[in-house]
């Protein structure tokens, strides 16, 4: 079992700036991949960033160059420094972590970005 708290969303003005946390617990030692996912209203949940158990990183075309995802293992947690913001960045952010055969998911955190 995985659980996976996420934190770190909120309102913001285009061109701000975020940081969301996923505090990951349980049986870390068998995730292969933690990822971040977004879901807006009326859109299918898709893949943010991604990064592996050896640090390979993976992006979404549309977040290229202004969202970094990161992790440290001393505290368990993976982040997500969103910069630059976008309305059309507006969702509920999902942690993700993968193991072997199963995938557990986090509670979301809302990110909101005004015009």
């Amino acid at each position: 079992q995985v659980q996976l708290v996420e934190s770190g969303g909120g309102l913001v003005q285009a061109g701000g700036s975020l940081r969301l946390s996923c505090a990951a617990s349980g049986s870390i030692f068998s995730i292969n991949v933690m990822a971040w996912y977004r879901q807006a209203p009326g859109k299918q949940r898709e893949l943010v960033a991604a990064i592996t158990s050896g640090d390979s990183t993976n992006y979404a075309d549309s977040v290229k160059g202004r969202f970094t995802i990161s992790r440290d293992n001393a505290k368990n947690t993976v982040y997500l420094q969103v910069n630059s913001l976008k309305p059309e960045d507006t969702a509920v952010y999902y942690c993700n972590a993968v193991l072997i055969i199963k995938q557990y998911w986090g509670q979301g955190t809302q990110v909101t970005v005004s015009s």
